[in-house]
């Protein structure tokens, strides 16, 4: 399923093109559950969202990195989002899917995969409708959130994604663990 495709089927408040409000802050994002709860990223860091398949497994990486696929010639590592935050790996089902999202590094980008429960949608979420992340009481830790956003009635965690797959910590959770064993 390509974003693009999503990004035009989102209704928008805002206008067919506009993805950012006048502060140039992402009013778009692809929403996805994972364990039953609601996560959003910002469309701007979304590549594409491809069927979920059994990753390549790599000896000795850490068990929140499923592996690695060909994605078009290029190796993508593919992290699970539920072990990445410290829960149990996630199991797979017919709705789970690899989101591609783009992170910078001081190599410059990196796709990377993400392994998800199912996508939901691709909505729009004003600034005014996000508040700042908890200081405490998430189950996850606090600098992988960026805020709160308000869609429904109900909370939406809005990830940080540099922080959650900053490309120097997890190479740094790799070297630690492989010195370990």
């Amino acid at each position: 399923m390509s974003v693009q495709s999503m990004k035009s089927a989102a209704p928008s408040d805002a206008g067919d093109d506009e993805e950012m409000q006048a502060g140039g802050e992402p009013t778009q994002y692809l929403t996805f559950s994972l364990n039953g709860e609601m996560f959003a990223v910002a469309i701007d860091h979304i590549k594409e969202i491809i069927e979920f398949g059994q990753p390549t497994e790599v000896p000795m990486m850490p068990r929140f990195i499923r592996g690695v696929i060909n994605l078009r010639g290029a190796v993508v590592p593919v992290i699970d989002m539920n072990a990445r935050f410290g829960r149990e790996a996630s199991a797979v089902s017919r709705r789970s899917c690899t989101v591609i999202v783009e992170v910078r590094s001081e190599d410059g980008p990196q796709d990377i995969g993400i392994m998800v429960d199912a996508v939901s949608a691709v909505l729009d979420i004003p600034a005014s409708d996000i508040e700042p992340p908890p200081s405490f009481g998430a189950r996850i830790r606090a600098e992988f959130l960026q805020g709160m956003g308000k869609v429904g009635g109900r909370f939406v965690m809005i990830l940080n994604m540099a922080q959650v797959l900053s490309v120097d910590e997890l190479a740094h959770l790799g070297d630690a663990l492989g010195a370990a064993a």
